[in-house]
């Protein structure tokens, strides 16, 4: 599939939707393998996998398919390499079969994640295939402006992927990690969550603005992980804008700044 799709990434990126995903519309649809993808109860699991938190079970219930049924989806899914299982790294509930939960917990579910394998699917699936029968009329307008509102979306969590691997990098020759990437529990989601082999937690939030990161959300990041419970040995924060003058001056060993010149690392 990625061979086939030769974009110019120096397009301005709307015209370059436009020209490949309005204008060629039938071309990039005939890549979507199977081709049963395209239909219920398929599609409807893959649009609620590039448009919500892609939690499994929340993904079924909006995809209105019951759990065994929709299992046995994401398991094919998966075989066809479609999808990945993201799976949840939270602790369990219960530390024994019998132990009572509080009220309040007692209807919460650890759940795993569904991903996408390639971009250009949850692309498909988060933005083309939804106005897939107006595309095909030719009407582009609905399309184009849910576009233009969220593709943010998508730059944000190519962001995130590449400062994972960009602290992956940066730690191989201190203590290399043994985990790493998102975490999420019923309290917060974190963008990474590492650990190293000497057992450091590393805890990263990623902003991708137009606009300098500030101590405001280093204070955030801290609470968050109060509230969860992890104990933190190092935060690092990366940013697409920069840093204030006074986080910069906060660098310390507790605290990791990483910009875009930083992301030249993993050429």
């Amino acid at each position: 599939m990625d061979g086939a799709l030769k974009l110019d990434y120096f397009e301005n990126i709307f015209e370059m939707v436009k020209s490949h995903f309005v204008d060629n519309f039938t071309i990039y649809q005939a890549l979507i393998s199977p081709s049963y993808l395209c239909e219920k109860p398929y599609r409807s699991v893959l649009i609620a996998t590039a448009r919500g938190d892609g939690k499994l079970y929340t993904i079924l219930k909006k995809a209105k398919l019951g759990e065994q049924a929709g299992e046995r989806i994401v398991a094919e899914l998966v075989k066809l390499g479609v999808v990945r299982i993201e799976f949840s790294r939270e602790s369990p509930l219960r530390m024994h079969p019998k132990q009572k939960l509080k009220k309040e917990l007692r209807s919460y579910r650890i759940q795993d994640k569904v991903r996408f394998v390639t971009p250009f699917m949850r692309f498909w699936f988060g933005f083309v295939e939804p106005y897939r029968d107006a595309l095909n009329s030719g009407k582009s307008d609905r399309f184009l402006t849910h576009f233009k509102e969220h593709y943010e979306q998508l730059r944000t969590l190519v962001y995130e992927q590449l400062s994972d691997a960009l602290l992956v990098t940066y730690y191989e020759k201190i203590s290399p990690l043994v985990t790493h990437g998102s975490y999420w529990d019923r309290y917060s989601e974190f963008d990474i969550l590492a650990q190293t082999q000497d057992s450091r937690i590393i805890l990263g939030e990623c902003k991708y603005k137009d606009r300098k990161v500030c101590k405001n959300e280093l204070t955030k990041l801290r609470v968050k992980a109060e509230q969860s419970g992890i104990k933190v040995d190092t935060y690092a924060l990366f940013s697409k804008s920069g840093f204030s003058k006074e986080l910069l001056a906060m660098q310390e060993e507790g605290l990791l700044l990483f910009d875009l010149d930083d992301l030249g690392q993993l050429l």
